[in-house]
């Protein structure tokens, strides 16, 4: 049930709109003066408030700018028998919801209290939600390439420049990305995320600048572009290496004019987002080759950013492993694990291709896999992981091209098999092989036939 407080200095006002408040379902106290009212708010929660400008002691205005600086604050709604237009002015720069006249239309006040509450808790849930979202903002590891990445976004994060971030797949270019709004200006407004490579060609325009209705297939609605959802706050172009070159103009034009017109209409629209980009391609090369407007390159490469892989930075891996044990255990609601010395060798030893984001994956599996170990040892890290780990640890080296080709084909099966959970018919489809042919393939590699 929500809450409202009224704060007026007539009782008979108070009584009657608490009446009314009560009748149509909400909980409804009141109290006389600003000081009652502030007292009242910091020991108990309110959806709203409706307040009086003319009090006795402090008058409504003040007590408006006392309750906006409370924690959780309420919507508050004023009302007054004796408003004036520059009074409703103040009022609202002050931070009031609205602003209503007496004698109290019971209908208009009903309407804007539930609209205030509604955004009351609006409020309180992107807050909440921000506190959620903090640690996906956070860098994690103590090896001297992500300090370094720490102390560049600290002293880059509250400017306006465009960023652009290079890296391989799996680094945590959007991790980077997030903290760096998280720490900036416009950290309380949007960030909007645009995944360049997922989106195909044709409808990238239309995701980026929004459309209207009937101006592409099957849009029989109005669509908001991202850049105008991520107007005051940050839009992180992900992988803008694979963005189309018509889409690159656009792009380009937008950043040098600060505004757009959405697919099929005829509408400017003007916009303020920072905008971050992430690639994992040479940018030079796709450039060289055609593939990248070199204009648009220097637009985005004001701040250009690295995220280094997991191989050259090793010494992090004991901390992220533990860390990726510690989400994915209560996720899966399992009590707290560890994870052996030994283990972490291993994975120390890996060459992790897939960067962070394999990493983190291979402590999923094996939480999931392990529903009822609570120390994971080396025996529980998947196939590849301990293979290869063991072969760079000896110094392995192949003294043949047909030795080498062996060792990749066993390594690549393997993690084949580990990703399809040890079923060999879908690990052969997946392959393209015969199942036949895979398993001959298997005993010729000595990899070991579950029957």
């Amino acid at each position: 049930m929500s809450k409202v407080l009224i704060v007026d200095d007539e009782a008979s006002i108070r009584q009657s709109l608490q009446g009314v408040l009560e009748d149509e379902g909400f909980s409804a106290s009141g109290v006389e003066s600003g000081e009652a009212c502030l007292e009242t708010l910091r020991k108990q929660p309110f959806d709203a408030v409706l307040l009086d400008v003319w009090l006795p002691g402090m008058d409504g205005l003040e007590t408006l700018t006392r309750i906006r600086d409370l924690d959780n604050a309420p919507e508050v709604i004023m009302i007054s028998g004796h408003g004036t237009i520059e009074t409703a002015v103040r009022a609202t720069k002050l931070g009031a919801y609205d602003f209503l006249e007496k004698p109290l239309s019971i209908e208009k006040t009903l309407i804007l209290l539930k609209n205030a509450i509604d955004a009351t808790r609006l409020r309180h849930e992107n807050r909440e939600l921000r506190k959620q979202l903090a640690p996906r903002s956070e860098i994690a590891g103590e090896s001297v390439p992500m300090k370094a990445l720490r102390q560049q976004i600290a002293l880059m994060a509250p400017t306006n420049g465009r960023v652009l971030i290079y890296g391989e797949s799996g680094t945590g270019k959007e991790l980077a990305a997030r903290a760096i709004h998280a720490q900036s200006l416009r950290k309380d407004q949007m960030f909007v995320e645009v995944n360049c490579a997922a989106i195909p060609e044709d409808l990238i325009e239309s995701e980026l600048f929004g459309h209207r209705r009937g101006a592409i297939p099957a849009a029989t609605a109005d669509k908001e572009g991202k850049f105008e959802k991520a107007h005051g706050g940050t839009l992180f172009l992900d992988e803008i290496g694979d963005m189309s070159l018509k889409t690159q103009a656009k792009v380009l034009r937008t950043l040098d004019e600060q505004r757009f017109t959405p697919v099929g209409s005829d509408e400017t629209i003007t916009v303020d987002a920072r905008v971050i980009a992430s690639t994992n391609k040479d940018l030079d090369e796709e450039i060289s080759t055609g593939n990248f407007r070199e204009d648009l390159f220097y637009r985005l490469n004001v701040i250009p950013f690295y995220v280094p892989p997991l191989r050259e930075r090793s010494e992090d891996i004991p901390l992220l492993a533990r860390h990726f044990l510690k989400e994915f255990s209560a996720t899966y609601g399992r009590r707290p694990r560890e994870i052996t010395d030994d283990a972490i060798d291993t994975l120390m030893r890996y060459s992790w291709p897939g960067n962070v984001r394999e990493l983190r994956n291979v402590i999923e599996r094996i939480v999931i896999m392990n529903p009822t170990t609570t120390r994971f040892e080396r025996k529980h890290l998947p196939p590849l992981v301990h293979r290869d780990g063991s072969r760079r640890a000896t110094g392995t080296e192949f003294s043949t091209l047909h030795q080498a080709r062996a060792a990749y084909e066993r390594d690549y099966i393997l993690k084949k098999l580990d990703e399809n959970h040890g079923n060999v018919s879908r690990t052969a489809e997946v392959l393209g092989l015969e199942r036949s042919h895979l398993y001959r393939k298997m005993r010729a590699l000595k990899i070991a036939v579950k029957e």
